[in-house]
């Protein structure tokens, strides 16, 4: 399955993220805790990063830092998925620039230099723009994003490409839809409100939505996510045709959408919709995403379309309140 083997070593940078936290626990799961170390800035929300396996706290931005890391591991895998989103970056354009470049420039420069066999770095729809075609939006396009985040994923994914072909490094990538899952709790994206409508729901809790009601994007959830991040690590080198970002699809819904649906298991829950910034970025983003390389080059499926989710989302919810968001009546 894995070029990696059992005693190697695997660093998730950025893991207290919400990709981080469930993908650390999945290759935790495949190759045992104490082969997978957690890292991030800030020390752990959830403990379970540090008690199931060794965890460091790390700012990519410390080349220094990075550096005794990668020494004293030793990993043969690094994902780094250490960064500012969509809408947080564009308060902080700056520093938003400088944690998504200089933090990926350290990690690559880093991988060269200690001989790291492979790495992962999630790109994002945020790379497409106004011009870009936005039904069934090709791998190869139009691309002029209009954001920091989606600027400073464009020129990442350029750069995986000139370090794969200028240093031989295996570099892969794939650029997410909005991702929701129940493990975290939104972190600054404009994809956000498809993971905290149903928190809302399962509160009793109104919702409102700072999107418009028709607006649709293409999303995926956490489970097929984990799936694609896992199969295109675990390809042979040979069949990963793309080493700038593949596209990557599951399902796209509106906010209209994903409200019935939450709707047809509880239903007096209510959304009102009073769209902000973040209307201006989904608009410049694609609705649905052509990810027929994915499928062809190395078997991308997903398993989850929007009913599939939203039964699974409210009930593991239900089940497991720690995962809740702690709303009150004045966070509608």
């Amino acid at each position: 399955m894995s070029t990696t083997g059992t005693g190697d070593t695997i660093l998730v940078i950025g893991a207290g993220g919400q990709l981080g936290f469930e993908l650390t626990h999945e290759l935790r799961q495949l190759y045992g805790a104490s082969n997978v170390v957690a890292a991030d800035v800030r020390l752990p929300k959830h403990p379970e990063l540090a008690d199931a396996g060794p965890f460091v706290q790390l700012d990519v931005l410390d080349k220094a830092g990075l550096g005794a890391v990668m020494q004293r591991y030793k990993p043969k895998q690094v994902y780094h998925l250490a960064a500012l989103l969509s809408a947080t970056a564009e308060k902080n354009p700056k520093f938003g620039w400088e944690l998504n470049m200089d933090g990926l420039f350290n990690v690559l420069d880093a991988a060269v230099e200690h001989g790291t066999g492979r790495i992962y770095w999630p790109s994002s729809i945020a790379v497409f723009g106004p011009n870009t075609p936005r039904d069934n939006t090709p791998q190869y396009t139009v691309m002029d994003p209009g954001t920091i985040y989606g600027i400073s994923k464009q020129a990442g994914e350029l750069w995986l490409d000139w370090y794969y072909r200028k240093h031989g490094l295996d570099v892969r990538s794939l650029r997410y839809p909005g991702l929701i899952g129940y493990k975290s709790l939104p972190g600054g994206g404009t994809t956000d409100y498809a993971v905290d409508i149903y928190h809302h729901a399962v509160h009793g809790l109104p919702y409102q939505c700072f999107l418009q009601e028709d607006t649709y994007l293409p999303m995926m959830y956490m489970p097929d996510a984990l799936k694609a991040t896992l199969d295109l690590m675990h390809a042979p080198a040979e069949q990963i045709k793309i080493r700038t970002s593949y596209n990557l699809g599951a399902m796209s819904f509106s906010p209209r959408e994903i409200t019935q649906s939450i709707q047809q298991h509880i239903p007096d829950f209510e959304v009102t919709y009073q769209p902000d910034s973040r209307q201006q970025i989904a608009d410049s983003w694609p609705k649905s995403i052509d990810d027929s390389r994915a499928r062809q080059d190395w078997g991308w499926t997903p398993q989850f379309d929007l009913g599939a989710m939203t039964a699974d989302m409210l009930k593991h919810l239900q089940e497991e309140p720690q995962y809740l968001a702690p709303l009150t009546a004045e966070a509608k």
